[in-house]
């Protein structure tokens, strides 16, 4: 991600106040007003600029609304916000990619969310792996997401199709055999 990417990401998730912003409850803010906090901030980029940045966004990490007004973090926010999402039968199996220095504290606690709103995951495990790969080397662990679901644990599915759920219990969780597809 380009450094103007890392900038927004931070902005858009965790620290709108570096700029002078407020996020509404939903996470939006206008793009006009993003625009010109950038522009004061030394950050400044045209409308143009900053669609194209988000259609590039690999990750999909932002979304612009429908009628290209306003724009918000598709998920990993850290400040109290209400995505809005509607709760998801999941699939079977999900996937986390973490650093392997994290397992002990990973299988004697669960997944936590640790400094965000909710515990990421993956529809499948190449994803999960790159993750990992960001913390350190990369382990990729299973997550029985359907077997939680049915324990009473809710899902949901982000504008990007990251899966979020408040925690995942340590019984829920094993680790993947990673096939040369998910390499």
């Amino acid at each position: 991600m380009s450094r103007q990417g890392r900038f927004l990401s931070l902005i858009l998730r965790h620290r709108p106040d570096l700029v002078g912003l407020e996020l509404d409850p939903a996470g939006w803010v206008p793009v006009d007003r993003l625009l010109r906090a950038l522009k004061q901030s030394g950050r400044g980029m045209s409308r143009d600029m900053l669609l194209e940045l988000v259609a590039a966004d690999d990750k999909q990490r932002f979304t612009v609304a429908e009628n290209g007004e306003r724009i918000r973090a598709a998920q990993g926010h850290s400040v109290d916000v209400n995505l809005d999402l509607k709760p998801k039968i999941p699939p079977a199996t999900l996937y986390h990619g973490t650093a392997r220095r994290m397992l002990d504290e990973i299988f004697s606690e669960g997944l936590l969310p640790m400094k965000r709103r909710q515990v990421h995951l993956s529809a499948d495990p190449a994803t999960a792996k790159g993750v990992g790969g960001r913390h350190g080397e990369p382990i990729v662990l299973t997550v029985g997401a359907l077997d939680m679901h049915s324990a009473g644990h809710e899902f949901f599915q982000a504008d990007n199709g990251v899966w979020l759920t408040d925690v995942v219990p340590p019984q829920f969780l094993g680790f993947a055999t990673l096939s040369e597809d998910d390499t």
